[in-house]
């Protein structure tokens, strides 16, 4: 606390006033040393209170001393208390420096909602999306790791990658999520719905710039690829179903695909397994100047050495030989160079850094072989078509509407019934034969087998190559 000079005129007079504003008469005054002083008059706790009063206005017309009263401050320790409070300050005023750091303790992180609601991007700090797994290069690409150009440019390329490293972990989050709520009994659509009404909230979907990649594939079985339920299917999962479920995100282009087998009788796990493996040796073995068909051998090698026993039947788990992974390039999910998973193919073609791979794996218990069949869900718009005289106006309605909402992403006909579109099979079809859009039927092995699927986008740096979509499940 500030206090007035006692000793000098001033002060007494203030001091007097005050008395007499109290409603105390002052007793009369002696003359010593030429100074004026109360010989007697108020109790010695009116005085205080008089004296409090003066410092107080004192203090508000900025006359006070703070280094003359630093012992006023202080607590009985010695101590001087400079907390916001004791200098002034009220309690949570932001001009307090404890108080800031009282609040900045106090605000809690956000954390994901149950089902997942809150957009991933605001569960970032600072934005920055979590990085996928490192793995080193080869022992010829070793060298990488060190070399300070190597690490400079992959800085350059920060934006970019936390965009896609942001898409993954919206991958993460949703197929954790439908883990939980996928059991026997549900239906196919309401999953497929869910997944992705629960992918566009977590990545905030705004047209082109931010969605789904491709349309759910939910393949049964002996089906390997490309199914989604139409409009009225009413197919639910059984317990004995294999289950493969790839879906995709994207971010200003930057795709993430990724997929896993849902299995829940036990007996498929030796199945499951074997995809697993295979598909992490393939990415074991990309790397930059990795070549194709060498991924391809190491891949049939751990795919083949499983074996799953099927009602008292014992299957080697075999490859699929005519389907591949694949380089991904900026709205296109297949870009030009697939990655086999048999020995023999793309033997001249070799991985290059800068690349994004979609590496998976595809094991069967049939014929290790697909065809096309039953009716088709997938569509895309061809990379690159240019312009394509239309006769039918609906036609060219459709593909207006195509190009706003998918451009060269794929699609299905659930997506074109949600952004209002009907009646449009013909139009469709005539896109289809006119070489604009292509289709995309079910890929399906011989019935009664069952094939698995599991795979992973990876991303070559300059330095080291990231497994973007690698989560605590696989």
């Amino acid at each position: 606390m500030i206090m007035a000079d006692e000793d000098s005129p001033a002060a007494t007079e203030e001091l007097q006033d005050e008395v007499a504003a109290m409603g105390l008469e002052p007793k009369p005054e002696d003359e010593i040393n030429g100074q004026t002083e109360v010989a007697s008059g108020p109790s010695k706790s009116a005085k205080k209170k008089a004296k409090k009063k003066a410092a107080a206005a004192r203090k508000g017309d900025g006359t006070e001393n703070g280094e003359a009263d630093g012992l006023e401050a202080a607590g009985t320790n010695g101590v001087v208390d400079d907390s916001p409070e004791a200098n002034g300050a009220e309690p949570g005023d932001s001009n307090g420096t404890a108080s800031k750091k009282t609040k900045s303790k106090g605000k809690k992180k956000k954390v994901q909602t149950d089902p997942p609601t809150i957009p991933v991007a605001d569960l970032l700090p600072g934005g920055i999306a979590p990085e996928g797994e490192w793995q080193s290069y080869k022992d010829d690409q070793r060298w990488r790791e060190t070399s300070e150009e190597k690490r400079a440019q992959a800085r350059l390329q920060d934006q970019m990658i936390n965009e896609v490293r942001q898409a993954a972990e919206v991958h993460r989050q949703v197929r954790t999520y439908m883990r939980s709520i996928i059991k026997p009994g549900i239906d196919m659509t309401y999953m497929c719905e869910t997944l992705e009404d629960t992918v566009r909230k977590l990545i905030q979907a705004n047209g082109l710039e931010a969605g789904i990649a491709f349309p759910t594939g939910c393949s049964l079985n002996h089906i390997a690829a490309h199914w989604t339920p139409n409009a009225g299917d009413k197919t639910v999962l059984q317990y004995d179903d294999v289950m493969k479920l790839d879906f995709g995100t994207q971010i200003n282009g930057h795709i993430v695909d990724c997929a896993f087998t849902v299995a829940f009788n036990p007996k498929y796990n030796p199945l499951l397994d074997a995809v697993k493996a295979a598909t992490n040796t393939g990415i074991q073995h990309a790397g930059v100047d990795a070549r194709l068909g060498d991924i391809g051998a190491a891949v049939q090698e751990v795919m083949e050495s499983y074996e799953v026993e099927l009602d008292g039947k014992t299957h080697q788990v075999k490859c699929v030989r005519n389907l591949n992974g694949h380089s991904i390039d900026a709205y296109q999910i297949h870009g030009g160079k697939s990655v086999p998973i048999v020995k023999g193919g793309e033997q001249g073609v070799r991985m290059e850094e800068g690349e994004f791979f979609a590496i998976e794996t595809f094991g069967s218990t049939g014929k290790g072989y697909v065809h096309e069949d039953l009716e088709c869900s997938h569509y895309m718009k061809n990379f690159g078509v240019g312009h394509v005289p239309l006769r039918l106006p609906k036609a060219k309605q459709l593909l207006g509407v195509i190009d706003r909402n998918f451009g060269t992403l794929a699609f299905c006909k659930r997506y074109l019934d949600r952004v209002g579109e009907s009646k449009y099979q013909m139009a469709l079809k005539s896109l289809c034969d006119n070489g604009v859009v292509t289709s995309y039927p079910p890929l399906c092995d011989q019935r009664g087998s069952y094939v698995a699927q599991f795979e992973h986008t990876i991303y070559l740096h300059p330095h080291k190559k990231e497994v973007l979509s690698r989560g605590g499940d696989y």
